[in-house]
């Protein structure tokens, strides 16, 4: 029943699932949407240079290999400033330096320069006149603040709390409950604890609509999208019915249609007690029919406990479909990792 005032409530059209990429853009691609690492193949062109500039975020989120180049470089960088400022303040600015020996007076000036930089103080050469001491000032004080914002960057790289899940080199479709299921596997890389963990798949592919190319994207319902521990491993399973988009579809239609399976986990780190989030893809060449996950699981212990063989993460082995899916020439090949040779279809 309507209320005065007020009108009837018309049904919104079905929200587009374009998770952010775009039917137009994605259909446009021509790489992956994500990589393997979760990272995106997406750029943002036509921002202002400087506006858009982040240095924070940017050392936040670099690797470590580079925030330490980032930093000895820019270390460098200041010690060489200041040891050319030391050298035009003339050479009688420093006390313990020979004045006529330019190159040995450059060097020497480096030197003092790291010494006040770091406040280490050996006092073998020593400020002399008015420049070098007002120089002396400033690279005291930048010295000071330039510590203090590094200082403060390293620590919030070792308390950013960040997932480092594992996830499986490919995913299969093999055998499940009388049918056939989409599988791939994970595992906490890290001897830390996750909890709450949960999952989003999405199935992305080109399609023809209207005479136009878009890509289109459908969330696959799985069958267990979270778990409360997560202290082994996980196989994520999208059940493959009559309702599924990939029901009936073969591993050439995936590669013709460009498809892709988009991954989104979130969960909770146990030692930060913060929502950390992880994500990954599979193109259709990493999508293996008729092939199943070995199992991951050792023998019980002498006490009874349970462990897995994080080894064998990415092993799987033949597991004929049996009309479920089509097989092909790239469901004999027994995959662990890496090249193993050809391996012929079980009778």
């Amino acid at each position: 029943m309507t209320m005065p005032g007020q009108g009837a409530q018309v049904p919104n059209a079905e929200e587009p699932k374009d998770l952010g990429f775009g039917t137009v853009v994605g259909a446009q691609h021509s790489k992956r949407l994500l990589n393997r690492d979760g990272s995106f193949n997406v750029e943002r062109q036509g921002l202002p240079r400087f506006g858009s500039l982040s240095l924070y975020h940017d050392m936040l989120s670099m690797s470590w290999p580079k925030f330490l180049a980032l930093l000895v470089c820019a270390y460098m960088a200041t010690n060489f400033l200041f040891a050319w400022l030391y050298v035009l303040c003339g050479p009688n600015a420093l006390a313990g330096v020979h004045p006529s020996d330019v190159e040995g007076r450059f060097a020497q000036a480096f030197f003092f320069s790291v010494h006040t930089l770091a406040t280490i103080g050996y006092g073998n050469v020593t400020p002399v006149s008015l420049a070098a001491n007002f120089v002396v000032t400033i690279e005291s004080i930048s010295g000071l603040l330039g510590f203090a914002l590094a200082t403060g960057v390293l620590f919030s790289r070792f308390a950013r709390p960040t997932a480092r899940v594992i996830f499986s080199n490919r995913a299969v479709v093999a055998p499940y409950r009388g049918g056939s299921g989409f599988m791939f596997r994970i595992i906490n890389g890290r001897s830390n604890q996750l909890i709450e963990l949960e999952v989003k798949v999405l199935f992305t592919r080109i399609e023809q609509k209207g005479g136009a190319t878009v890509r289109r994207y459908d969330q696959l319902t799985l069958e267990r999208t979270r778990v409360v521990f997560f202290p082994l491993s996980w196989t994520i399973v999208h059940p493959i019915d009559e309702k599924s988009p990939l029901s009936g579809l073969t591993a050439r239609d995936l590669q013709e249609c460009e498809a892709e399976f988009l991954v989104m986990l979130s969960g909770i780190d146990e030692t930060f007690s913060q929502q950390v989030h992880a994500r990954s893809s599979y193109k259709a060449d990493e999508v293996r029919f008729g092939e199943r996950f070995v199992s991951m699981y050792n023998p019980l212990a002498a006490d009874g406990s349970e462990s897995v063989d994080v080894s064998r993460l990415h092993e799987t082995e033949l597991a004929p479909l049996d009309g479920a899916g089509l097989m092909t020439e790239t469901s004999t090949w027994r995959h662990t990792g890496h090249f193993t040779g050809f391996v012929p279809p079980r009778k």
